[in-house]
Formats: structure tokens, sequence, C-alpha cells
């Protein structure tokens, strides 16, 4: 049975986990330009290997909590040629999850968590899987920062940073 490789994160209490083949780096938390007038789950722009990219707060999408930690790291994900930086409060390990394991959660129904795709159910603890795609098009007020994002020229972007 195959296997499906994923990087862990915390946040709150929680274990979750993202597809590696969608991450693209995991870097520290330093410097993001707040931008006003953006959802509260976006924390601003930063600057990450002379690219630009929103960064949105995991912690906020779920808790409505900022992640207010010195351990918190910026997962760099590319999803549907959208590239974004999630804030988690810790980024732990990478493991390969046996398809056998996951099992599809009921809550992928519910409108406000579309973007968990399955929970890894592990003999000591349960790991719930989030799905990037999902994510960047579920989230209220993500089109319009996309749209943003795209917006952008090279001068403005050169400009916020």
């Amino acid at each position: 049975m195959p296997n499906i490789k994923v990087v862990v994160f915390k946040c709150g209490h929680e274990e979750y986990a993202l597809p590696v083949d969608k991450v693209v780096s995991i870097e520290k938390f330093e410097k993001v330009n707040r931008i006003p007038h953006l959802p509260d789950y976006v924390l601003g722009l930063t600057r990450i290997r002379d690219e630009l990219l929103p960064v949105l707060d995991f912690e906020q999408i779920l808790y409505g909590n900022r992640a207010n930690s010195s351990e918190a790291k910026i997962i760099v994900l590319q999803a549907d040629e959208f590239v974004f930086g999630l804030l988690v409060l810790e980024a732990k390990e990478i493991l390969d999850i046996e398809e056998d394991q996951l099992k599809q959660v009921g809550l992928v129904n519910y409108t406000k968590t579309q973007y968990f795709s399955a929970v890894a159910n592990l003999t000591d603890r349960m790991i719930t899987l989030v799905s990037p795609d999902v994510l960047v098009n579920t989230l209220d007020g993500i089109k319009e920062l996309k749209e943003y994002m795209k917006s952008l020229t090279e001068e403005e972007k050169q400009s916020i940073m």
C-alpha cells in the first residue's frame, strides 16, 4: 500500500499535516509587512528568497488567535499557482503515513473546514491532513488576496519590503 509523505506541524494543541509535494520550504518567522483591510487571518506580506508572498496565520484561521511563539515557522506552500506562507506554531517532522491509516473526515462537508482532507489515526496520535489547494480556495476573502498579489507590479513588490 502506498505511503503519503507529509510535513507535520502544530497549531493550538493539535497536530496537522501538509503533503510534502505542496511544500516549497520551511522558514523562520521574521518580518511581515502588515497590509490594511485584509482578512484577519492574513498577517501581511513577507519576502522569502526574493519572492513576495502573503502570510496566512493558521492559528487565526482555526481558533481565532494569533500564533504568538518564538518557535513559529512559515511553511511556504504552492497551491493552484498561488504561493503563500502558512504561519504555524512549530513545524515538527516529515512523516510517511500509510494510506490505510487515513480516515476520511465527516467534517470535510462542513463548509468551514473543507480543507481538512483526512485524519491519520496513528498508534499514539491523531494528525489532521490539510489540503492547501482547498484552503486557498475556500477562505473568506482569499480570492481578493490572490487578485491583489497578481495585480502588484514589480516596482510595487520591491517597494513593499
